[in-house]
């Protein structure tokens, strides 16, 4: 049997066969206040990734500095963040940007790697070749025959 406790205008609670299930009224400033919260958390969290992936990526750190910052971070996490922004915030930027300039020389070099040449690269390639005079004309033309398929 299921029925309320208190008034109806509090229904704070329902009681189902013995046990109890509370209900909070939970209006639009509080779902407001709470995405607010869940916001700052979540900054947080990613501010604290980031830092530790900078400290981690930072080639002018030797091991006991990073060890350093993080152990600083750990103990003191907003002391420790606030002045690593503050300290070393400004080469953050350029760590990340040749990290981003590195994944995209790789990825184009991957790019090129797998697409390979192109059937009028090799023509032009074969085409020199046979002026150079290291093809003769019937190697070059079955070559050029194979290249067009």
């Amino acid at each position: 049997m299921i029925y309320g406790v208190g008034s109806a205008d509090e229904c704070s609670a329902i009681k189902i066969d013995g046990g109890v299930i509370v209900f909070a009224e939970f209006g639009s400033g509080q779902v407001l206040w709470s995405m607010f919260w869940f916001f700052l958390i979540f900054i947080w969290i990613w501010l604290l990734i980031t830092v530790f992936a900078d400290i981690i990526r930072s080639k002018d750190l030797d091991g006991w500095s990073k060890a350093a910052w993080t152990i600083g971070i750990i103990v003191l996490p907003y002391l420790g963040v606030f002045i690593y922004l503050i300290a070393r915030g400004g080469s953050m930027t350029d760590r990340t940007i040749e990290q981003v300039n590195k994944q995209e020389e790789a990825t184009q070099a991957y790019i090129r790697d797998v697409a390979g040449s192109g059937s009028a690269d090799e023509l032009a390639k074969l085409a020199e070749l046979h002026k150079a005079g290291t093809l003769d004309d019937a190697e070059y033309t079955a070559a050029k025959a194979k290249v067009i398929g």
